[in-house]
């Protein structure tokens, strides 16, 4: 039974774009993928903390925040796994060889610019909270 093949690109996009919600981790290991279930709990999280408690709407939001910056890291991690390495991991059986083009590339420059802008906003956001009390904003 021939393996279907899993192309990188496909699953650095799906990382950059849906990674809070753990869909590469689904496309690449199945359904039953423990660290994508993981990612997927941030969104019940997320729900209970609104319905809960009513803290700061930057607290609600934190856990899905946290969720997608672990997957841009993951999108980087993808993209940048050696071509051979990676069929070696997800290809084995397919009878295809990858090879990585220009799109992959400016997925992980598109992730680079993104997942900066989200840590560091979320960072900032988080320190602005808890030490002057939302003073700047």
């Amino acid at each position: 039974m021939a393996v279907k093949h899993k192309n990188k690109t496909v699953a650095t996009l799906l990382a950059l774009l849906l990674g809070g919600f753990g869909v590469h981790r689904f496309y690449l290991k199945g359904g039953t993928d423990r660290l994508g279930l993981l990612h997927l709990c941030s969104v019940p999280v997320t729900g209970i903390l609104v319905g809960a408690v009513k803290p700061h709407p930057f607290y609600v939001l934190l856990p899905l925040l946290v969720s997608y910056v672990a997957g841009f890291i993951e999108a980087l991690v993808i993209g940048l796994t050696p071509d051979e390495k990676w069929d070696a991991q997800h290809n084995a059986g397919s009878g295809r060889q990858s090879r990585s083009n220009w799109v992959l590339a400016l997925t992980l420059v598109l992730t680079v610019m993104v997942g900066a802008v989200v840590l560091i906003g979320t960072i900032a956001r988080l320190f602005d909270l808890l030490y002057t009390g939302g003073a700047y904003g």
